[in-house]
């Protein structure tokens, strides 16, 4: 199904249920709005590559959790890309989408050559930050860069911060469909079982890197069982049913899941959102007292600000800044 160029599918998370086995799981379709997040930005191809990633898993990390507000991902290392940041905006009425967006920091004057994408990140940490809204706690959990790829640092943050067993298999990258221009899609299973009790993880560690818990060191026994069968029926799956567009999310789950008897919920719509005003502009500033704001003017007597996530350039009268707790009069 098709509306003008778009497919009625993409752009969505379809949460998923798998009766059989008491996994949970999530389909995701992204294309206008991971282009969207793209073209506020001239990346190279290898931090492009991890940007969509990043989306691509905050967009299903985020359709999970029941939020007031907003999820981030940040991925920080000390590799030419320094950071990768992410959020996910929970939809504000029923039936309303849910808003990404992210961006990547890195070194404009580091030769990338043909480096795989993960391996310019480095040593570092990927975090999940979960912020409910005024008047909650914001709750932040961290793990060390691991695996190869943003996926397994995903898997790893889950299995050791969590202790949820948690896989996910993504495709992305640019592709054509005919009579219109190459743009990006991706397109990703999430899977995640709730352990009905605390695992026990025998000896000094997991078998992730450097120790680490990974998925399979969290069950045993039947559940054990039902999730390894699982995950050898996603391990089948081939990229372009990943990404579509001719393969619908609920056939997808027909087609590797169909004796685990797979049961979807309503599908929850992604756009591309940026919160980025002149208020919170700012509210960010207000911080500073007036000798930082001085420094920060320009030589034609204004203070600029842009938005790293959508690009929106900000002016701003310095003499109505400045009323921060720093204020040196």
């Amino acid at each position: 199904m098709t509306i003008g160029t778009k497919i009625a599918w993409d752009d969505t998370v379809l949460p998923f249920q798998l009766d059989n086995s008491d996994i949970r799981g999530r389909v995701a379709r992204l294309d206008v709005a991971l282009e969207s997040v793209l073209k506020q930005h001239e990346y190279p191809p290898q931090v492009e590559a991890l940007v969509a990633e990043a989306t691509l898993l905050t967009a299903m990390i985020g359709q999970t959790i029941k939020l007031r507000w907003k999820l981030s991902l940040q991925i920080r290392g000390d590799g030419p890309v320094t950071m990768i940041a992410t959020d996910y905006y929970g939809p504000t009425d029923d039936g309303e989408p849910a808003r990404v967006r992210a961006y990547a920091g890195y070194d404009r004057d580091a030769d990338l050559g043909d480096a795989a994408p993960f391996d310019l990140i480095g040593k570092g940490f990927f975090a999940i930050l979960i912020d409910q809204g005024e008047g909650m706690v914001p709750y932040q959990g961290i793990t060390p860069i691991a695996g190869k790829s943003l996926s397994d640092c995903a898997e790893t943050y889950f299995a050791q911060s969590e202790q949820l067993p948690t896989r996910f298999q993504l495709s992305f990258g640019k592709t054509t469909l005919p009579g219109e221009a190459a743009m990006w899609r991706s397109g990703g299973v999430m899977l995640q079982m709730m352990p009905k009790a605390s695992p026990s993880v025998q000896g000094e560690g997991g078998s992730g890197d450097d120790g680490l818990l990974a998925h399979q060191d969290l069950l045993d026994g039947d559940e054990g069982e039902h999730w390894n069968r699982v995950n050898l029926l996603l391990d089948t799956v081939e990229e372009e049913e990943l990404m579509g567009p001719e393969v619908a999310p609920t056939d997808l789950l027909i087609r590797l899941f169909h004796e685990e008897q797979p049961r979807v919920f309503d599908p929850q719509p992604i756009r591309f959102g940026c919160t980025c005003s002149e208020d919170r502009v700012r509210q960010s500033l207000s911080i500073y007292g007036r000798e930082d704001i001085a420094e920060m003017t320009t030589e034609e007597g204004i203070l600029t600000a842009d938005c790293q996530f959508c690009g929106a350039h900000y002016v701003l009268d310095p003499k109505t800044l400045g009323t921060g707790a720093n204020d040196v009069g």
